[in-house]
């Protein structure tokens, strides 16, 4: 059995106030799917997202991927100061296989207010009733209708940058991986925070825990068993799926990537800011000592958590200056 470093203390201590039921940990036994995506349905309050009259927020429905069912998005737009604005466009955590596009509103509505950016987030279709690569797929169809719609939405089509936690981020990295190969809409960024990157399970890290801090090596596997409708592993996995599995990473847009040390996805994701380095892309990358997975999301308040928020919005506000 591998070990890993300690947790931080204050994450420490408030990991272990939450139920053991209530840590993504091997979900499928004892909780049911049904259960575990009630657990990541958002609560978000539109009222509190419009910050004051700063943000006004849209619901629309777009086309799905290959002529499937309507998609979900959430669209937020300043009510002041002059566009075109920068675009950041979301893909939603939640292993794959839950989660929807309301993610991370606070966030996205936070970045709208402060930075002067138009966030639109979107709802895929869900694994394991539509597996790989129906989600990205989605995903890429929500991208090209946001950069089909830039002159009404009143984006900068120069200025447009995906992003994604978790799941989300996996997909994020995927999606920009079709929009380069197909000659897709030219992202300007991609933010990849805790990204899901690898079906395989093969690094230290993948590995570390069993039953400790958040989403830990059962829940890993079983979720990519899901996603890609097969054990995980496999040699025809696409890197659409797995973008870990990519062999060039050329051509891709500045990355920003943090990741948790004491987190099942820490290895594959210094991996990818490694390759990413090594094949000219610049990168910035963050790993945050003794932080479990998706620590800022379900501990905010911690010392820690507020510094890797710090990071990411000063990014954002960097890249747009």
């Amino acid at each position: 059995m591998s070990t890993h470093p300690p947790f931080d203390p204050e994450l420490e201590a408030i990991l272990a106030s939450y139920p053991p039921d209530m840590r993504e940990l091997g979900w499928t036994a004892p909780r049911a799917l049904a259960e575990y995506r009630k657990m990541n349905s958002s609560t978000a309050n539109p009222d509190q997202l419009r910050r004051s009259g700063a943000v006004r927020i849209e619901q629309r429905t777009i086309a799905g991927a290959d002529g499937g069912p309507e998609l979900p998005v959430v669209i937020m737009r300043p009510t002041r100061g002059p566009g075109p604005w920068p675009c950041v466009y979301h893909t939603h955590g939640g292993g794959m296989i839950a989660g929807d596009e309301w993610e991370l509103a606070d966030t996205l509505a936070r970045w709208v207010d402060e930075l002067g950016i138009v966030a639109i987030s979107v709802g895929y279709r869900l694994a394991p009733e539509h597996p790989f690569p129906v989600p990205v797929e989605d995903c890429y169809a929500g991208l090209l209708w946001v950069a089909a719609q830039s002159e009404e939405l009143d984006i900068d089509p120069e200025r447009l940058i995906i992003f994604g936690s978790s799941a989300g981020g996996g997909l994020a990295a995927a999606t920009a991986l079709l929009a380069r190969d197909r000659g897709g809409p030219a992202l300007a960024h991609q933010i990849l925070w805790c990204p899901m990157l690898d079906d395989r399970g093969r690094t230290p890290s993948s590995q570390e825990l069993d039953r400790e801090g958040f989403w830990d090596r059962t829940a890993n596997t079983e979720a990519w068993a899901m996603y890609l409708g097969q054990a995980p592993g496999g040699p025809d996995v696409s890197p659409y799926a797995a973008p870990a599995r990519a062999t060039e990473l050329s051509g891709l847009p500045p990355t920003f990537l943090d990741v948790g040390q004491v987190e099942t996805f820490r290895d594959e994701v210094l991996d990818y800011a490694a390759r990413l380095s090594q094949a000219g892309v610049p990168v910035e990358l963050h790993l945050w000592p003794g932080a479990w997975h998706g620590f800022s999301i379900a501990a905010p308040q911690a010392a820690l958590s507020q510094l890797a928020d710090a990071a990411r919005t000063a990014y954002l506000r960097r890249v747009l200056s």
